[in-house]
């Protein structure tokens, strides 16, 4: 097999873009791939755009030399556009193999390590009740696992320790109505400044019962997610920033997690996540993927979990059921809280390029937020 040609569409839901990549053989096999929108999303268009010319007339099958030949001519360590770039080839091309060789992906990635691929469910709502009847409604569709903020939209505005209470009071009633039974976990999105403060809100949730904390500081900042990890009672999840196998494992042998989150679409794909799952394993590290941008990454991370030995839960936003849903033609969704194993040979997935043609993207970025005394708030 030889690569013909790379396009690229670029899509909008109305709320957030996506960035959609198929690879075509000369054969006529098409192998579909996502990149992470980093909003601005076209930095990453160009990028891809630029280097396409690097793997036409290649053989798709030689992923782990074409990865390697690119990076080293980019010779600079790459950041989110390069990472979000490769990631979406990567992805691509093992769909070409997969449908080569008629056979799902994991199959190619080691086999089946298990049965079926556990998710948890993102909870929506602006009051602790509206969060606890999301949740309520999810657990009579089979859902046993959830995450939310644990903190309001408004407590940059607020003073920390009524944030704090406020935290306190989210959990406790959102507990209060599903029950002891189902898990839960809170995301702080790398959103608090100071370690201390991450430490002080982990540790005030823990009687909650938690899966698992996220992001109480940024994952890159290794130092900071040591001193949180050492002095919190629970468990500690990030890496949903992070792209490559040194960084990730940079982070590990500083024990500074207890799961990692890589993201499929811009950690570097399905063989760079093979690798960093592998090292997670040799430091009893497990992996839960960040998976928030659609269908297409739910399909990567699926085949992801279903071949790796130390995979423990997957993030889910009930993608089938939003407008996003319509740009992919098949229609993917657990079943009690599980997504049983594909059958169809490579990822399983295809575009629909009607309605993709039908929603140009949007001029998307994720806004700006301020702390209490103006100063710029992270996102």
């Amino acid at each position: 097999m030889i690569i013909k040609s790379i396009d690229i569409f670029h899509a909008s839901d109305g709320t957030r873009n996506n960035i959609f990549i198929e690879i075509a053989t000369k054969d006529g096999i098409v192998g579909t791939g996502e990149c992470y929108s980093i909003g601005p999303d076209k930095s990453v268009i160009s990028f891809v755009e630029e280097i396409r010319s690097w793997f036409i007339g290649e053989d798709p099958t030689r992923i782990e030399w074409l990865l390697k030949r690119a990076k080293n001519n980019l010779r600079f360590p790459l950041g989110q556009v390069g990472w979000s770039a490769l990631s979406g080839i990567d992805i691509a091309l093992w769909d070409i193999i997969g449908k080569n060789s008629n056979q799902p992906v994991y199959s190619l990635l080691g086999g089946a390590t298990r049965n079926k691929v556990r998710v948890y469910h993102a909870i929506y709502g602006d009051s602790p009740e509206e969060l606890g009847n999301n949740a309520l409604s999810l657990i009579e569709e089979g859902y046993s696992a959830f995450k939310t903020s644990p903190l309001p939209s408004y407590w940059r505005t607020i003073n920390w320790l009524d944030a704090v209470k406020e935290a306190d009071n989210r959990l406790s009633v959102i507990r209060s109505i599903v029950g002891d039974e189902v898990e839960l976990a809170v995301d702080f999105h790398t959103s608090i400044p100071e370690p201390s403060k991450s430490i002080e809100l982990s540790n005030t949730l823990s009687d909650y019962n938690l899966m698992f904390v996220e992001e109480p500081a940024r994952a890159d900042f290794v130092n900071s997610s040591y001193e949180i990890r050492k002095n919190i009672r629970v468990a500690l999840a990030t890496g949903e920033n992070l792209y490559g196998l040194h960084r990730f494992t940079e982070l590990m042998d500083s024990n500074a997690v207890d799961i990692i989150q890589p993201d499929l679409l811009c950690c570097g794909g399905l063989l760079e996540a093979k690798k960093i799952a592998a090292i997670a394993e040799a430091h009893y590290v497990t992996v839960a993927p960040h998976n928030p941008l659609g269908l297409i990454s739910t399909a990567a991370s699926v085949h992801h979990a279903a071949s790796i030995n130390n995979f423990a839960i997957l993030e889910w936003h009930g993608d089938n059921k939003k407008e996003k849903s319509k740009f992919i033609n098949e229609d993917w969704y657990p079943v009690n809280g599980f997504f049983n194993l594909p059958k169809e040979p490579g990822l399983g997935m295809s575009l629909n390029h009607k309605e993709i043609s039908k929603n140009p993207p949007m001029n998307w970025d994720r806004g700006f937020k301020d702390y209490l005394d103006g100063s710029p708030g992270f996102l």
